[in-house]
């Protein structure tokens, strides 16, 4: 009788933790999704925070991506970090790490003119850098924003035109 008592407190306990946990979650500007993007043939994976960045309409594959790059309007900016820019980048790409954006956006505008379209990229799927990247140019006043989804790496492995520095 006594561990029946105690279980149907637990049990009430557990419930209450549950509700508070998912209430607290969905009223919270960070909380968690339910349900996210995990299919990675769908695009970038993502949890699907409320303050996620992927935003699986500016995504283009390799087809697209080597299109605009035979465009002479556009310019490929690499989202990785300056290490693994040197290390080889796709040809012609401009460095402008992530982390690095708020020091470097003056001199990239100054150099490139809102009217280009601008791919960013970074290492692949796994990678939302290049989504993030989209959304600050977006909010500079950057109109025509690609996201090369699968980046560098399905680009090298295309055989399309790489350099080092």
């Amino acid at each position: 009788m006594y561990y029946r008592h105690m279980m149907k407190e637990l049990l009430c306990l557990v419930s209450l933790a549950l509700i508070t946990a998912f209430t607290v979650n969905f009223f919270s500007p960070k909380g968690i999704a339910l349900m996210g993007d995990w299919d990675t043939s769908q695009g970038v994976i993502t949890a699907k925070a409320k303050d996620d960045v992927v935003d699986h309409e500016l995504e283009i594959d390799i087809i697209a991506a080597r299109e605009i790059y035979l465009n002479d309007k556009s310019v490929f900016v690499d989202a990785r970090t300056r290490e693994l820019y040197e290390e080889g980048h796709i040809k012609n790409a401009v460095s402008l790490p992530l982390y690095e954006f708020e020091e470097l956006f003056e001199e990239f505008m100054n150099n490139y003119p809102a009217s280009l379209t601008i791919v960013t990229y970074c290492t692949g799927r796994e990678c939302e850098d290049s989504h993030h990247l989209a959304r600050y140019f977006s909010e500079m006043g950057y109109l025509n924003i690609k996201v090369y989804v699968d980046g560098y790496d399905e680009w090298k492995e295309g055989g399309y035109p790489i350099e080092k520095q």
